[in-house]
C-alpha cells in the first residue's frame, strides 16, 4: 500500500468520540482559567484565616455563633465558628458561581455547536462538565477547611475545648471531630451543586438559573425558621449543614447526622439525573434557546418537591419523631449533663477538690413560659434550675439559667446566679481571671431522640 493510499484511508475514517479524560481536562481548564473563580479560590484560602486571626484577638467575640465565645480560648473554635456560616449562604453561593454557570456559559458564548462537533456526545459533555464543576467546588471547600483550621491554630494554638455536652475534648479528639464536621457538609454541598447544574441546564442564561442554589437556600432557611414538624425539618438538605453538632457530644447524636447525609445524597442523585435528562433531550439547533420555565417547573421542581414529601414520610416512619422534637425531658437531661461537665471544668480552674460529673448527681427542672404554656418547642422563654450535691455533703446547690432554644435543637444557656457559680463571665483563679465556663454555654438537643432519658431524671413535679 502506498503512502498516498494510507492518507486517503485515514482521511475517510469517521471521527470517534473524544475520551472522557480529555473532555474533563478541557472543561476543568476552562473553569480554572476564569479570573473570578481564581479570586473566589483566593478568598476561600485567605478570608477564614484572617477572620480567625483578627476576631480571636478581640475582646468582643461573636457569641451568637456556635463556639464564637471560645475563639480566644482555642484555635479549633475558629474553624467551628466559620463552619456555622457555610450552610447559611457561603456554600450555596459557591455552588451557584461554579455549577450554576457551567452550562449557561456555553449559551452566552454560543459555542454549543463547536463543542458537540468536537466531542460528539451530549452525555459525555454533561459528564465532563459535572465532574469539572465538582472538582472545583471540592477544591474551594478544601481551601476553606485548611484556612479556617490553620488560621485558628496559628493565632491561638491547639487548646482543649468543651463539646456541646460540656465534656472536655483534647487535641486528638478535636482534630478528628473538626475534620469529620467539615466532611459531613460535603453531601449537602453536593446536593446544592446538583441543583446548580439543574438550574444551569434548564434555565440557560436566565439569572434565576445561575442563582438557583442561593434561592433554594433562602427558601429552605425560611421554612426552617417556621415551627414545622421535625420530620420535615430533617428531610430538608439544609439540615445536613448542622448535623455535625451531633459529633460534639458524647455519645454522638447520630440520628440527625445520618438522616441529613442520606437526604442530601438523595437530593444530589435526583437533581443530577434530572439535569442530565433535560440536557440530552435539548434541541441544540435552536440558537435562541434560553431555557423554559414551564419545563423546569414540571421536569425539575416538581420531582424535588415530591422528594421532600417522600423523605419526610420516611423520616417520620423510621424514627417515630413527632412535633418539634424539643421536649422538656430531653432538654433537662441535656442541660444537666452539660452543667455537670462544665462544673468539673470550673472546679479544675479554681483548684478546688476534684470531683467528677457522676459524683455531682446533677438534675435540671425546666419550664417554658410559666404554667399556661406547654413545655415543648423552641423559644427564648425557657427557664431551668439545676441542682447538685457535692461528695460528702448533704447540702444541695442550685443555679438558675435562662435558655434560648432554637428550632434546630441548639440552645444557649445564660447563667442567672448565684454569682459565684454562673452569675459572672469570669472567675478568679490562682493564676488570674479566666472565663467562667458556667456563665454562658451552648448545648444541643437530639431532635430525633424518642426515648426517655435514663439519667438526670427529676423527681415528681
Amino acid at each position: 500500500m502506498t503512502a498516498a493510499t494510507v492518507d486517503v484511508v485515514v482521511a475517510a475514517r469517521p471521527a470517534g468520540r473524544a475520551p472522557l479524560r480529555r473532555c474533563y481536562r478541557f472543561e476543568l481548564l476552562k473553569l480554572v482559567s476564569q479570573w473570578r473563580l481564581r479570586l473566589v479560590f483566593l478568598a476561600c484560602l485567605v478570608a477564614p484565616a484572617v477572620y480567625a486571626g483578627v476576631v480571636s484577638q478581640q475582646t468582643s467575640l461573636p457569641a451568637d455563633a456556635l463556639y464564637g465565645r471560645w475563639m480566644n480560648q482555642s484555635g479549633w473554635a475558629s474553624s467551628l465558628a466559620v463552619l456555622v456560616f457555610m450552610g447559611t449562604l457561603v456554600l450555596p453561593l459557591l455552588t451557584a458561581v461554579v455549577a450554576g454557570d457551567v452550562f449557561a456559559v456555553e449559551d452566552r458564548l454560543g459555542t454549543w455547536r463547536h463543542l458537540l462537533v468536537a466531542v460528539r456526545s451530549p452525555r459525555l459533555i454533561f459528564l465532563a462538565k459535572a465532574l469539572a464543576a465538582l472538582t472545583v467546588i471540592l477544591a474551594l471547600l478544601v481551601a476553606l477547611v485548611a484556612s479556617s483550621i490553620g488560621g485558628g491554630l496559628v493565632s491561638i494554638g491547639s487548646h482543649p475545648l468543651p463539646g456541646l455536652d460540656g465534656h472536655l475534648m483534647g487535641s486528638g479528639e478535636l482534630t478528628r471531630t473538626v475534620l469529620l464536621a467539615w466532611l459531613s457538609i460535603v453531601p449537602p454541598t453536593l446536593a446544592f451543586s446538583a441543583v446548580g447544574l439543574l438550574g444551569s441546564v434548564a434555565l440557560g442564561r436566565s439569572p434565576l438559573g445561575l442563582l438557583l442554589p442561593v434561592v433554594l437556600a433562602l427558601v429552605l432557611q425560611g421554612v426552617a425558621l417556621m415551627p414545622v414538624p421535625v420530620a420535615l425539618r430533617v428531610a430538608l438538605p439544609m439540615s445536613a449543614f448542622t448535623g455535625y453538632r451531633g459529633l460534639l457530644t458524647d455519645p454522638v447524636q447520630q440520628g440527625p447526622l445520618w438522616a441529613g447525609i442520606a437526604v442530601s445524597l438523595t437530593w444530589a442523585a435526583l437533581a443530577t439525573w434530572l439535569a442530565h435528562r433535560l440536557f440530552v433531550r435539548r434541541d441544540f439547533t435552536d440558537l435562541a434557546y434560553d431555557g423554559s420555565g414551564r419545563r423546569f417547573l414540571l421536569a425539575g421542581l416538581v420531582p424535588l418537591v415530591a422528594l421532600v414529601a417522600v423523605t419526610t414520610g420516611v423520616v417520620a416512619a423510621s424514627t417515630g419523631a413527632t412535633g418539634s422534637g424539643i421536649e422538656r425531658p430531653k432538654l433537662e437531661a441535656a442541660h444537666a449533663t452539660s452543667f455537670s461537665h462544665l462544673y468539673v471544668l470550673q472546679t479544675d480552674r479554681l483548684r478546688r477538690p476534684a470531683v467528677t460529673s457522676d459524683q455531682l448527681r446533677a438534675t435540671a427542672r425546666c419550664d417554658k413560659g410559666g404554667g399556661r404554656v406547654a413545655d415543648t418547642g423552641p423559644g427564648s422563654d425557657w427557664r431551668c434550675v439545676v441542682s447538685w450535691t457535692l461528695p460528702g455533703s448533704t447540702a444541695t446547690g442550685t443555679a438558675i439559667y435562662q435558655l434560648d432554644v432554637a428550632a434546630d435543637g441548639r440552645y444557649v444557656a445564660d447563667g442567672d446566679g448565684p454569682k459565684e457559680v454562673n452569675g459572672f463571665f469570669q472567675v478568679r483563679t490562682p493564676t488570674g481571671d479566666a472565663p467562667n465556663p458556667l456563665w454562658q454555654f451552648d448545648g444541643s438537643v437530639d431532635l430525633l431522640e424518642n426515648t426517655t432519658p435514663r439519667i438526670h431524671q427529676e423527681g415528681p413535679r
